[in-house]
């Protein structure tokens, strides 16, 4: 088993990373100061109660846990206030009060979904994730947590910390190989933003990554949730260094929401994202090899690296004005500058936004 901390003085907490670690939950969690007393909530979606919920329950059962269950939709469109009233809903019914804990059994939906739920009530509430994606590595670690307005992704949020992460890797093995694929997106993030290394080696055991080998995958999670970690512990609330973990979501989560939260999955729209920074870090002077090699990589994971020709680019072009990192007729973006290493330009003039994204719709395929 991996280990990790995300420092954050007394609200630090950890990851663990390995295999089987379901089956010891209950002790993980009264290691960390779950209560027992109060009611326990696990959120989870359709797709994954399948799999793992009976277990989750059966284990915390044993463990002294009284636990209540709450299953959404697959898919982002979960992401809803009316989902999180049909949340605290279920919440006040089965008597959650301030010693509870809410456990977000899932991808990154999910969790996003069930950290809102717990920030929310009662003005706050603990809660742990038990991510069940390669994707949600990313999301799980960090305290961002949020739901969707159907003109603005992740607009309605908060900063909420999780007790600890617990990672089993052998949930992974039931995902479909599209979620696979798009999971490994935010794993070359993390590489493309900090660790040139951990690109070449991406490329190197991608054929190993997309077979979910587990030596390979736990050690690719771990590198990425170490990114993560080291950037979070800098800076919590986004103020300046951990924005670069937007790398190619601005215009991936314009895709999001032009597509509905449907067509494209998030990974694959953070893929396509990022060929559009990359292709922005050249107009500032990056050399020509972060473009190719961002490219190259994201191919050889089976992620997109162009934008639909259907999209609409006055669509995609209105959504980014609701997004977050939008000013005064500029926006902020990362934008790399290196195999590794990227800056925050905050005048990105919306002019050059527009001509890349129509670019995107032009890009050839690769792999």
């Amino acid at each position: 088993m991996r280990e990790l901390t995300v420092e954050l003085g007394d609200r630090s907490y950890p990851i663990y990373i390995g295999e089987g670690l379901l089956q010891e939950a209950s002790s993980y969690f009264l290691k960390h100061g779950i209560s027992t007393k109060s009611p326990l909530m696990i959120i989870t979606d359709t797709h994954v109660a399948e799999f793992h919920l009976q277990a989750l329950e059966a284990e915390l059962a044993a463990g002294g846990f009284h636990t209540v269950s709450f299953i959404v939709p697959s898919g982002e469109k979960s992401k809803s206030l009316a989902m999180l009233e049909a949340i605290v809903t279920k919440a006040l019914e089965a008597g959650l009060d301030r010693k509870s804990t809410i456990v977000a059994l899932g991808g990154g939906v999910v969790g996003d979904l069930a950290g809102f739920a717990a920030a929310s009530y009662m003005r706050g509430i603990k809660f742990v994730q038990v991510p069940t994606t390669i994707l949600a590595h990313d999301s799980s670690v960090g305290g961002k947590v949020a739901v969707n307005h159907p003109l603005a992704k992740n607009i309605i949020g908060a900063f909420h910390q999780p007790e600890l992460v617990l990672y089993d890797l052998h949930t992974l093995q039931t995902l479909p190989p599209r979620e696979v694929k798009a999971g490994l997106s935010e794993v070359v993030k993390h590489g493309l933003i900090w660790d040139e290394a951990f690109v070449v080696w991406c490329e190197e055991h991608a054929d190993e990554l997309l077979a979910l080998d587990p030596e390979a995958l736990g050690y690719a999670l771990y590198k990425g949730c170490s990114v993560k970690a080291a950037v979070v512990s800098k800076d919590e609330r986004e103020n300046d260094l951990r924005a670069i973990l937007n790398l190619g979501h601005t215009i991936g989560h314009a895709l999001e929401a032009v597509a509905g939260y449907n067509e494209l999955l998030h990974g694959e729209a953070i893929s396509i994202g990022m060929i559009g920074s990359a292709k922005l870090g050249l107009r500032y002077g990056a050399p020509e090899e972060v473009y190719t090699t961002t490219k190259r990589v994201l191919a050889k994971s089976g992620l997109p690296t162009r934008l639909p020709a259907h999209f609409d680019v006055d669509a995609v072009m209105n959504a980014m004005m609701h997004d977050k990192k939008f000013s005064e007729g500029t926006m902020i973006f990362v934008v790399p500058t290196a195999i590794g290493k990227v800056e925050i330009k905050p005048d990105v003039s919306v002019h050059w936004i527009r001509e890349i994204v129509e670019e995107l719709k032009q890009e050839v395929e690769q792999g």
